[in-house]
C-alpha cells in the first residue's frame, strides 16, 4: 500500500481539520453571540448578588428588573447599565407588577430571588408566560404549589431550575463523583440537616418580621429542608433509581425564638408578643423506595454559636463519610479502621466541574457553588436543557416542608411522600 500522502489527503486530513476545528469555534462563537435575555424578581442581597454573577457569565443580557423595593431596583439596574452599558426597565408598582414584566417579548427565562412563600407562584407565572425559570430555595412551601410547579412544566415544556447551591459544594460534589464510580457501593443511610442559628433574621431592627420570621410564625415543620437534603438526594440517585416513600417527624415545643424577641425588644411591643408556630427543633426520618433512610434535621432557633451548619454524611456498603472534618473511610483502602481526610482522594475523584472550574468558581461566595448555579442556568437554557436540578428534584426536597407539619400534627405519624415523577424514576438509568 501507497503510504505517501497525497495533496489531496494533505488537505482533507490537515487542513481540513483545521477548518471543521475553525467551523466549530464559529459555531460556538454565534452561539454564545445569541443572547440569554433575562429577567429579575427580587433583587435584594441575594438577587443583588447573583445578579453580579449572572453578568459575568458570557452573552448575558438583562432587560429588565422587578422589586417593589424602589431602592433595591435602582441599585440593581445600575449594576447592569454599569457592566452593559444600558438601563434596564424596571417594574415596582405593586406586588404583582412582575406579571407585566413577563408580558415582555424580549425574555427568555426569569431568576427569582423573592420571599421564600412567594417562589412558587412567581415560577408558575413564569412559565406559563412562556419563560424559563431559576428559583431560589424552597421552590415551594405546599404541596399544591408543588403539583403545580411540576404541571406547569410538563405542560410549557419550558425550564425550570432550583437554584440550590449546596449541592456545588467541593466536597459534595466530590462524594458524588465517588458514589457514581462505585466507591461506596450501594447506599444504606444518611444523615444531614440545617442547623444555623437565625434568630437575628427573623426580625428587621424595628422589630417586624422579616420573610423568615413570618415563616416560623405561620408554618410548623422542617421549613428549610433543600440545603442539606439536596446533595444527599442527588448521592442516592434519588428520582433517578430510587425515591423518597415516607417520612416521620417530630418537633420540640417553640421556646428559642420568642426568648430572643423579650430579650432584645420591649416587653409590650408587637414582636414581644408574637407567638411562633415552628418548634425550635425538627427531626425527619425519611425511607426510599430501596429501603435507605435519610436522618433530617432542621433547627434555625435554638442558641448557637456561628458559623452556620449545614452537615451529611453518606454510609456504603464499603464506605463512609463523615461532613464533620470532611473524612472518609474506604474498605479495603482506607488503613485499617482510621478515617482518612477526604482531600487525600482528590486527585483521582475530583469532580471533573471542579477540576475545569475551580480558580474561577473560588472567587464566590458559597465555597464557589454560587457560580456553578448561574453559568449552569445559562448553560441549560442555551441548550434548551435539561437542567441539572429540575422541577421534580425541586419539589421532591421542598415537599418536606409540608409532610413534614402534616407528620407532626399526626403525632409522628407515617406519611407517604407523592412520586411526583409518576413513575418515572423507576425507568430512568441510574
Amino acid at each position: 500500500m501507497d503510504k505517501t500522502l497525497s495533496r489531496r489527503d494533505f488537505f482533507r486530513v490537515g487542513v481540513g481539520a483545521g477548518i471543521a476545528a475553525n467551523l466549530a469555534k464559529t459555531a460556538l462563537a454565534a452561539e454564545i453571540a445569541k443572547p440569554v435575555r433575562l429577567g429579575f424578581i427580587g433583587v435584594g442581597g441575594r438577587g443583588t448578588y447573583l445578579l453580579r454573577l449572572i453578568l459575568n457569565v458570557p452573552g448575558v443580557e438583562v432587560p429588565a428588573i422587578c422589586d417593589i423595593n424602589e431602592a433595591h431596583l435602582s441599585r440593581a439596574q445600575t449594576v447592569v447599565q454599569e457592566a452593559r452599558g444600558s438601563r434596564p426597565a424596571g417594574y415596582s408598582q405593586s406586588p404583582t407588577d412582575y406579571r407585566k414584566m413577563l408580558e415582555r417579548n424580549d425574555l427568555d427565562a426569569i431568576v427569582i430571588a423573592t420571599p421564600m412563600q412567594l417562589h412558587a407562584v412567581m415560577s408558575v407565572d413564569a412559565l406559563r408566560a412562556g419563560k424559563n425559570a431559576l428559583s431560589e430555595v424552597a421552590a415551594a412551601c405546599t404541596l399544591e404549589e408543588c403539583w403545580a410547579l411540576v404541571e406547569a412544566v410538563e405542560e410549557t415544556k419550558k425550564l425550570y431550575m432550583l437554584s440550590e447551591n449546596y449541592c456545588y459544594y467541593r466536597p459534595c460534589m466530590m462524594i458524588l463523583n465517588m458514589v457514581e464510580q462505585g466507591v461506596f457501593g450501594d447506599l444504606t443511610y444518611a444523615e444531614c440537616g440545617y442547623v444555623h442559628d437565625c434568630r437575628p433574621i427573623k426580625f428587621e431592627s424595628d422589630g417586624s418580621l422579616t420573610w423568615r420570621g413570618e415563616l416560623a410564625r405561620d408554618y410548623i415543620g422542617n421549613l428549610y429542608p433543600t440545603h442539606s437534603l439536596g446533595p444527599v438526594a442527588q448521592w442516592m440517585g434519588i428520582n433517578r433509581h430510587d425515591r423518597l416513600v415516607s417520612l416521620v417527624s417530630m418537633a420540640t415545643r417553640q421556646a428559642s425564638i420568642e426568648r430572643y424577641a423579650a430579650m432584645h425588644f420591649p416587653k409590650d411591643s408587637s414582636p414581644a408578643k408574637v407567638k411562633f408556630a415552628v418548634g425550635d427543633s425538627t427531626s425527619t426520618l425519611i425511607e426510599t423506595a430501596k429501603g435507605a433512610v435519610i436522618d433530617l434535621r432542621y433547627d434555625t432557633a435554638s442558641a448557637r454559636p456561628h458559623p452556620s451548619t449545614t452537615y451529611n454524611s453518606l454510609q456504603g456498603l464499603k464506605a463512609s463519610y463523615e461532613s464533620d472534618g470532611d473524612r472518609i473511610w474506604i474498605e479495603g483502602v482506607s488503613n485499617g479502621y482510621d478515617w482518612e481526610p477526604l482531600g487525600k482522594y482528590s486527585d483521582k475523584y475530583e469532580h471533573p466541574k471542579w477540576k475545569r472550574w475551580q480558580e474561577e468558581a473560588e472567587k464566590t461566595e458559597h465555597g464557589g457553588a454560587d457560580f456553578f448555579i448561574v453559568r449552569e442556568f445559562v448553560e441549560a437554557v442555551r441548550a434548551g436543557g435539561p437542567p441539572p436540578i429540575d422541577v421534580y428534584d425541586a419539589v421532591t426536597w421542598s415537599s418536606i416542608i409540608p409532610l413534614s407539619a402534616e407528620s407532626i400534627r399526626g403525632g409522628g405519624k407515617p406519611i407517604e411522600v407523592p412520586d411526583f415523577t409518576r413513575g418515572k424514576w423507576n425507568k430512568a438509568k441510574a
